[in-house]
């Protein structure tokens, strides 16, 4: 069946692998390493990819491929490939494209593990990286190089909640014939779509919202068929694929990413409203808060704000230490995306390997706390970040 025609969540729902003689109404898993082949010319016709089938679950593996073909369908992607986590995507899909001499133009609001591609692991290659601050887009340009090769950013960022218009970073690829690729983690591909603004690329940590339920790792990119093409030769050869029964988990996943990512929204809204009115709290950063200071920008490339939220407490470090002692019944850890609420403090957790330098030209201050909004009733999620800001 053809779901090309259907919408979001049906196309989520009903694009699955040909069932098998059993008939089964959920896919099966498929947690075999190998694939037999019918004889000699079969097996020299499939390494030779003359023929398209699986070989080994390093190349391809039934689940993964339902899976890639899921993403891609809601992103428009023509092609794509997943990755054990979300930085074996990142990583893959950087070192699959670039060469040595090679140059990346890039937001500095990245997460803290990519940050340490682009400034320790990358110019080991002899590969450098520039970034623009995410609130000067107007200084993007300026950064370009005649060795400069990708174009790279997160919308919304982690761990800010900053927002960059993705129009305009098409518009600059183009003009400068540069691959952009924009990590789409905070949006998913049910609020957000890159391609339609010009990426080439697009990049998940499934592990976040997609999977949605903090159960299994994965990754995944998807985008311009050529460009797959390379990385995934990369990742062919270097081994980071997912697994199949993680790529069966995610992909059952995406059949309630809208129901599930639509609450998510709805509730994250309700407590952005309210730490913005609380008297112990500096500021809020949610995409779809007026005061955000790209609002405009959100509601024109995002259908809602996501489940993320950035808030500073007023206090600093000990008001914030404070606080995350304080907490009941939301969850401290350094994931985002479950059905239960989590709070994070970025400066001494995920982006903690950057100087504070580095920290404070990201917007990362000690007081900081971002808060990935769950499926939880909402009231009473505000009243244990209520009780714990008192």
């Amino acid at each position: 069946m053809n779901t090309e025609e259907f919408g979001f969540e049906t196309q989520a729902i009903r694009t699955q692998l040909e069932r098998s003689q059993y008939l089964e109404h959920s896919v099966p898993l498929y947690l075999s390493s190998s694939f037999v082949f019918e004889d000699a010319e079969d097996m020299r016709a499939s390494f030779t990819e003359e023929k398209e089938r699986n070989i080994y679950s390093r190349f391809s593996n039934p689940n993964t491929t339902e899976f890639v073909e899921k993403i891609c369908k809601m992103e428009g992607a023509e092609s794509g490939y997943a990755f054990a986590t979300g930085m074996a995507a990142v990583y893959s899909t950087f070192a699959g494209l670039l060469n040595s001499g090679d140059h990346i133009v890039s937001a500095s609001s990245v997460f803290g593990s990519t940050h340490a591609l682009f400034m320790t692991y990358f110019p080991k290659w002899n590969i450098e990286t520039s970034y623009f601050e995410i609130n000067k887009p107007e200084t993007i340009e300026s950064f370009i190089k005649p060795n400069t090769k990708i174009l790279y950013a997160e919308s919304p960022t982690n761990p800010g909640v900053d927002v960059i218009d993705l129009q305009l970073l098409g518009d600059i690829a183009k003009k400068h014939n540069l691959i952009l690729i924009i990590d789409n983690c905070f949006a998913t591909p049910y609020l957000q779509q890159p391609i339609k603004f010009g990426a080439h690329l697009v990049i998940h940590s499934a592990t976040k919202l997609i999977d949605g339920q903090g159960r299994v790792l994965g990754g995944v990119t998807v985008g311009n068929a050529d460009l797959i093409r390379q990385i995934y030769l990369f990742s062919r050869n270097t081994g980071p694929a997912l697994s199949p029964f993680n790529a069966w988990v995610l992909s059952k996943s995406l059949e309630t990413l809208a129901v599930r990512v639509d609450r998510h929204c709805e509730n994250a809204l309700k407590v952005a409203e309210f730490l913005e009115s609380h008297p112990n709290v500096n500021s809020v950063k949610y995409p779809f808060l007026k005061s955000h200071p790209q609002y405009e920008i959100a509601k024109k490339q995002m259908k809602a704000g996501g489940n993320i939220i950035a808030f500073e407490i007023k206090g600093g470090i000990e008001a914030g230490r404070k606080f995350l002692n304080s907490i009941q019944l939301c969850s401290l850890s350094a994931n985002i995306g479950d059905t239960r609420t989590i709070v994070t403090h970025p400066a001494s957790t995920t982006h903690s390997k950057l100087s504070e330098e580095d920290q404070l030209a990201v917007g990362i201050t000690q007081g900081l706390v971002r808060v990935s909004v769950g499926l939880e009733t909402v009231e009473d999620v505000i009243a244990d970040l209520k009780q714990a800001l008192a």
